[in-house]
């Protein structure tokens, strides 16, 4: 594997400090100044190679997206079982503890979506975002109950997902530390229950 290009090394310094600063400060108090401090580079770096704030941002959200996705594949191959277990294994990437948690990316993901309601770049970025893994659960949740009720069924728990994201950094402390992930596929549990066998597509 190559090894990455100096420029590609300091962009990604430069969006860790992003993520950094975010999880203390939030995105609006987030200043280049700061950014730059958190990534041990110089401002005047950070402008060479990004023109503004929000660039660093969007790099951002399609860093936080992928790093979701490998997590959802990596438990999705692991999976013993048939469609039932793969939306299991789909929530656990993104609500269980563990080695691969990530809470700093959490709140950051929660900033992203308060700056997806402002910014309309952000939103483009943030809708392509949540679209992209609303379908692939949607498509689980299919395997299960049949395509006609999956859309809604899917809806309800990615919001459910969204909901525990918000209640743990706005509210830290608010849920029983570890819940999330159970309470959700008990969710689903409940809603993939209704529904014996697959319909016709």
């Amino acid at each position: 594997m190559a090894r990455p290009s100096n420029t590609e090394e300091r962009r990604q310094q430069i969006v860790s400090g992003l993520l950094r600063v975010m999880a203390e400060r939030g995105y609006e108090r987030a200043s280049i100044a700061e950014i730059a401090k958190a990534a041990g580079l110089s401002p005047g770096l950070v402008h060479y190679h990004f023109t503004e704030k929000q660039e660093i941002l969007l790099t951002l959200v399609e860093q936080l997206a992928g790093r979701v996705r490998e997590r959802v594949k990596a438990r999705l191959e692991r999976v013993k079982g048939g469609a039932r277990a793969q939306v299991d294994a789909f929530l656990d990437a993104f609500l269980a503890t563990g080695e691969d948690a990530d809470p700093s990316s959490v709140a950051a993901w929660v900033t992203i979506s308060a700056e997806a309601v402002r910014q309309p770049e952000v939103r483009a970025a943030y809708e392509k975002v949540v679209r992209a893994d609303l379908e692939h659960l949607e498509e689980l949740v299919g395997a299960v109950i049949g395509r006609r009720r999956a859309r809604a069924v899917a809806a309800g728990l990615f919001a459910a997902v969204q909901g525990y994201f918000v209640l743990s950094a706005a509210a830290p402390g608010l849920t029983p530390a570890g819940s999330a992930a159970g309470t959700v596929k008990r969710m689903a549990a409940g809603l993939l229950d209704t529904v014996e066998s697959p319909e016709g597509t």
